[in-house]
């Protein structure tokens, strides 16, 4: 969407005004109307609206960095980089719903309609060699399959999990901990360049924002916020991975976790949130089978182009056989064996791929029936 400078003048000032967070300038924003209108107000009007003392409403009566916004908005138009507000129709509709969701998203390549279908990555910046088989095996079979994987491109298994996404002509998001005018880390350079061509780069920072450690565990929201689940595949205690995974649960998305060896220091915290109950991960199916009501219809097959976007809808024998037994009545697991003839070892990811096709639905006690 096309905004004014003028327009994005204001809603850069809420974003620099200080002690003025995404919060508080939504509950501004519902009382004034606009940002422009938030400036406008007296300072009596603006300390009645609930959570702001004298103090944030001096913050707005008294800003005075207009001249700041202006080299901001110069330096956004030379790097030629978007500007994604609040209410755009192109601001991420699964961040929408969370308070501390950011007011402005600066933004580098596309976001497509199916990255609403996006699974996050990440994991130890000092990654084992084990990590990184697992990062590039998981981020491989998910953009095969047409999920968008996202990422904080730091040093090891975000990096590992941009990339692999990439190799198969899949979709990455990659959420920086600094401006969308700096590649961090220097040597993800041509990673950097190559993402917005097939997926986009994202910062609610300002341009020139140096990576400072107190951004990256910021930015772990977004990265969740903008997933249906989260991946964790090296974790050690206390890693900023495990930030990520706590929003996920604070935003009830699912987290998922790769286990290691007990001997391993970068294990210790993906081992410790599957035995809090994260879903222990083996395999791209494994996400995909506690994922499938929110896929339902879809996914593509490995096969597909990777450009194209679509539901599978070719239906295999075996899951033929499943459908002709199948109705309105939910029935057991054992019942259809016996019914279909599909061996039991088979059965399990015969009936997950027909629910992820939206053909079958799944009910308490493994009981299933059609659509």
């Amino acid at each position: 969407m096309q905004h004014t400078q003028d327009e994005l003048k204001y809603w850069l000032a809420l974003l620099f005004a200080k002690d003025v967070g995404p919060a508080t300038a939504k509950r501004l924003l519902a009382a004034f109307g606009s940002p422009e209108a938030v400036f406008r107000a007296s300072l009596r009007d603006l300390t009645g609206v609930d959570g702001v003392g004298e103090a944030r409403a001096r913050q707005i009566t008294d800003f005075a960095a207009w001249d700041r916004i202006d080299r901001e908005l110069s330096a956004i138009r030379k790097l030629c980089t978007d500007i994604i507000l609040y209410p755009d129709a192109e601001y991420p509709e699964s961040l929408r719903p969370y308070d501390d969701a950011p007011l402005v998203l600066y933004k580098k390549g596309t976001l497509a309609e199916s990255d609403r279908y996006a699974v996050a990555i990440v994991g130890s910046r000092r990654m084992s060699e084990y990590g990184r088989k697992a990062a590039d095996l998981m981020a491989r079979g998910l953009a095969e399959k047409g999920i968008t994987v996202i990422s904080g491109f730091a040093r090891g298994i975000d990096t590992t999990a941009h990339r692999g996404a990439l190799s198969v002509g899949g979709r990455t998001i990659a959420v920086l901990g600094c401006g969308i005018d700096r590649s961090y880390p220097s040597e993800n350079r041509p990673l950097f360049e190559e993402i917005p061509a097939n997926g986009c780069l994202i910062s609610e920072f300002p341009v020139g924002t140096p990576p400072v450690k107190e951004n990256f565990p910021r930015r772990n929201r977004i990265i969740s916020g903008m997933a249906l689940g989260v991946l964790i595949v090296e974790a050690a205690e206390g890693s900023g991975s495990l930030i990520t995974a706590d929003y996920a649960l604070d935003q009830n998305k699912e987290v998922f976790a790769i286990p290691g060896p007990i001997s391993s220091a970068n294990a210790k915290g993906t081992n410790q949130l599957i035995q809090k109950g994260a879903k222990l991960v083996g395999r791209v199916e494994d996400i995909l089978e506690e994922l499938a009501p929110k896929l339902r219809g879809m996914l593509r097959s490995s096969s597909s182009s990777p450009a194209a976007f679509q539901p599978q809808l070719e239906i295999t024998p075996e899951e033929g056989a499943i459908c002709t037994v199948l109705g309105d009545d939910p029935k057991q697991v054992d019942l259809i064996a016996r019914e279909t003839g599909v061996p039991p070892s088979r059965l399990s990811a015969v009936l997950l791929s027909l629910e992820i096709k939206g053909v079958i639905r799944q009910h308490d006690g493994k009981r299933f029936t059609l659509v």
